[in-house]
């Protein structure tokens, strides 16, 4: 495997990314006592509200990221979205209420949704022949930055430090992301920027896929995907320190747990499985992923259930890139930077989705515990999806 910079580019980049999408939920307790909203007394719709008011501008993005990156290339749009995500990271570190903080919430949408859209097909065009296994290790900074925010905020946390300076430094972090990334390479296969496109060539790229019979079928998983990773990443921590009555730094570290094993499932992946190999490792992931999620909300005490937590994120890695990478091997005749546009614009609002229902079923039960078997109902699904899908052409 062979890097140059708008690799490196791309790790700090998905790695902001997902700094900004969990620093909230990590520091939602502290957030709800400084915005004047309690979890405790109805608030938790609230809080999943929040990545609603996310999940919504983003999907909006993705839906027409195809004609901007089109029209502007994939590494300008890439890197203008990392600076649009990181000024609605910045407001979120200044906002004085809740609906203010839900607005920078939207701008900030905004931008991942372009950075969710472009950025695997910016690898792709990166890496051409196996593009699978870059792939898989550029989502795992994804991980590598969700482990690295719930450690080091989870510890500040406690220590007293405010949560409005831990997101202002997140902010800085997707600049630094963005500034990588626009300015030009000038040698080697690096410098090599996406092909521009018509309007008129976009859509009807778009549409040859939307006509495809086979693409619903990975629309759905990743869709389901999207959901059950993303709950147990905004909800842990709350759960954590809810039902287990810990501290932040103990809450942080439950989710570090699982973002710890999904670096180490998709470095993993993209190191030792081949393009071939991805549906055997999905539905391996899958059925794991359900044993393990099953028992979840049975754990008598936060070490069980941060070894769990581990174990659900092992299997939880491969399945985003994964998905993405084997629907392009599938169908290989269809646009692969459109064909995995449209598949994250199922993930992102897989991810909103699930995340407000389990909030809305906790407020229902009082208690986050029963809601977190949507999780292994989505693997389960996405086992059936997967499993049947040998039997159908590409």
């Amino acid at each position: 495997m062979h890097f140059g910079r708008y690799d490196y580019a791309a790790f700090l980049t998905f790695f902001a990314y997902a700094a900004g999408s969990v620093i909230v939920p990590v520091s939602l307790v502290e957030l709800t006592h400084d915005l004047g909203f309690s979890l405790e007394d109805g608030g938790m719709t609230a809080g999943g509200a929040l990545q609603i008011g996310r999940t919504i501008p983003m999907v909006l993005a993705m839906l027409v990221v195809g004609f901007i990156a089109g029209r502007w290339g994939n590494r300008t749009t890439l890197g203008t979205s990392v600076l649009l995500m990181s000024s609605g990271i910045a407001l979120c570190s200044i906002a004085p209420s809740y609906g203010i903080l839900f607005c920078a919430l939207v701008l900030a949408g905004f931008g991942e949704g372009v950075i969710e859209g472009i950025a695997t097909p910016f690898v792709q065009d990166l890496h051409p022949k196996e593009p699978g296994r870059y792939i898989n290790l550029t989502h795992s900074f994804w991980s590598v930055g969700v482990l690295a925010t719930v450690l080091l905020s989870g510890g500040l946390l406690s220590l007293g430090v405010s949560w409005r300076i831990l997101t202002a430094a997140v902010a800085l972090i997707g600049c630094v992301a963005a500034s990588l990334i626009l300015i030009p390479a000038k040698h080697g296969a690096h410098a090599v920027v996406h092909q521009t496109l018509s309007l008129n060539n976009v859509w009807t790229q778009a549409l040859q896929i939307l006509r495809f019979p086979l693409f619903w079928r990975f629309y759905a998983a990743m869709f389901l995907a999207g959901g059950g990773e993303f709950c147990l990443t905004f909800w842990s921590a709350s759960h954590i320190r809810l039902h287990f009555n810990a501290s932040a730094w103990a809450s942080g570290l439950g989710v570090a747990c699982f973002a710890l094993a999904m670096v180490i499932g998709r470095m993993a992946s993209g190191y030792f499985v081949p393009q071939n190999g991805l549906r055997k490792l999905i539905l391996i992931a899958a059925a794991l992923g359900t044993m393990v999620c099953i028992l979840l909300p049975l754990s008598p005490n936060i070490w069980i259930f941060d070894g769990l937590l581990f174990l659900a994120g092992l299997a939880t890695a491969p399945f985003w890139p994964s998905i993405q990478s084997y629907a392009t091997h599938r169908m290989p005749k269809l646009d692969s930077t459109m064909l995995l546009i449209l598949l994250s614009c199922a993930g992102v609002p897989g991810c909103g989705v699930f995340t407000y229902f389990m909030g809305a079923m906790s407020n229902q039960s009082g208690s986050l515990t029963l809601a977190f078997y949507l999780v292994p109902v989505a693997y389960i699904l996405i086992t059936v999806l997967i499993a049947t899908d040998r039997a159908r052409k590409g």
